[in-house]
């Protein structure tokens, strides 16, 4: 900081020191111009007098009255009108006590609004003026008459100029502080945006390759005796799952990296284009699952394959992990208009599942309503009438609103959860598909 800006500091700090500053300016200038004579021994030259008494003691009290100026402005305004008329009715030779009533104008003016600042000044303008012409010693077009008339107007036009330009400078530096919270609150909404949508990923990624290679190891540990080929094959599936999950978590987290990153993953965000890999490391893991399509040769968007592909990748991860023993799973990819319609539906009793996937309130169908709801699609999951569960997911292909994904990506998870199909609570003690993860 400079030293002319550390002056600047310390003097707004200390107003009255500057307040006092100016009522000795002003009292030095108003003694001044008391010794001058404007006509001298002819009109062309300046001639010098001396100021009475009374002259100076109105002179110092006008200008004490100045240090309260930002305090009261309108009582000083008050307080130096009243000296300055009663120094145009009194004195003779006249003092030029008005001056402090100029600055008191512009400090109204200043400091108010433009109405009073119409009002107060044009009020002190022919005030002042009116007395000196009228109650005077000199005559009424003297120029000093004409002077207090000139000077007045100006401290006001000068006071309201400088108000006006304060609330200029004021407004531009509140739009400026505004706009950099609006940076900072978008930046930070973008960063939760990103934080949740990676969560999703990890999520769907870990929780269908880890139920694989669990799935995978408990047969192998089963049959590692008694049939040591089932239990490489068993193996064979786990290094599979392992390696797929690597490169998924691989790719996930080099979304992170820059742009320019030579590191940066390469290879496409995964899609219904995987549908059928997908469905034979279910069937692998000993899950019979049929897939029925009618959106062939659809092209859909990216963000509506991906989470196309999620959705039935947690779906039918919850079916392998809570469906229980001999279950089935089913998947439809059904093309409707401008939507794209995706059911995953399983026979499942639920045996395996110790309480109901809503009741542990597992990440699985939250981060699948967020994705569906980001999309402006519905998404509905809940137990089938006579055993199973049902998940059913309506994608449009163009977004249909834009504050749903806000809604969605902030984490608030209040997509739409319904029950499918009715349901019944004797008829289906455990559900099969909700992931408590």
């Amino acid at each position: 900081m400079s030293t002319l800006d550390r002056v600047r500091d310390h003097l707004r700090a200390h107003p009255l020191v500057v307040d006092g500053a100016l009522a000795a300016a002003v009292l030095a200038c108003m003694v001044a111009a008391s010794f001058a004579e404007p006509h001298g021994h002819s009109d062309t030259t300046w001639g010098t007098r001396t100021p009475d008494a009374g002259g100076l003691v109105l002179m110092v009290l006008a200008a004490a009255a100045l240090v309260l100026r930002r305090r009261n402005p309108m009582g000083v305004l008050a307080v130096t009108g009243a000296l300055s008329v009663a120094e145009s009715v009194t004195g003779d030779p006249r003092a030029p006590v008005a001056m402090s009533a100029v600055v008191a104008l512009y400090t109204v003016a200043s400091t108010t609004d433009r109405p009073t600042t119409w009002r107060v000044g044009l009020l002190t303008m022919t005030l002042l003026t009116g007395i000196a012409m009228l109650a005077g010693p000199q005559p009424w077009y003297a120029q000093e008459n004409l002077g207090i008339f000139a000077w007045t107007g100006m401290a006001a036009a000068a006071g309201d100029a400088v108000r006006s330009r304060r609330a200029f400078v004021d407004a531009i530096r509140e739009r400026a502080e505004r706009a950099e919270r609006t940076r900072e609150e978008e930046a930070r909404r973008r960063v939760a945006e990103e934080r949740l949508r990676i969560a999703r990923d990890l999520h769907d990624v870990v929780a269908h390759h880890i139920a694989l290679v669990n799935v995978q190891a408990g047969v192998a540990a089963h049959v590692m005796d008694k049939r040591p080929d089932q239990a490489k094959e068993a193996l064979a599936h786990v290094r599979e799952a392992s390696r797929s999950a690597l490169g998924e978590l691989r790719a996930t987290v080099g979304l992170l990296r820059q742009s320019g990153d030579p590191e940066a993953p390469t290879e496409p965000a995964p899609g219904l284009h995987r549908l059928d890999e997908l469905a034979g490391t279910f069937r692998s893991a000993g899950l019979p699952v049929e897939v029925a399509r009618s959106d062939q040769g659809t092209s859909l968007p990216a963000a509506v394959d991906l989470a196309a592909y999620r959705i039935i990748q947690e779906a039918l991860t919850n079916v392998r992990k809570h469906a229980g023993s001999g279950a089935r799973a089913e998947v439809s990819v059904v093309r409707v208009g401008a939507d794209v319609e995706i059911s995953v539906l399983d026979d499942g009793p639920g045996d395996d599942a110790p309480a109901r996937p809503e009741e542990n309130g597992g990440h699985g169908l939250l981060g699948m309503r967020e994705r569906v709801s980001a999309l402006g699609g519905t998404c509905t999951a809940g137990p089938r009438y006579g055993g199973g569960f049902r998940v059913h997911a309506i994608l449009p292909l163009k977004s249909r609103t834009g504050s749903t994904a806000s809604m969605a990506a902030t984490g608030s998870g209040r997509a739409v959860a319904t029950a499918a199909e009715p349901s019944s609570a004797a008829a289906v003690p455990k559900a099969s598909t909700g992931d408590p993860a």
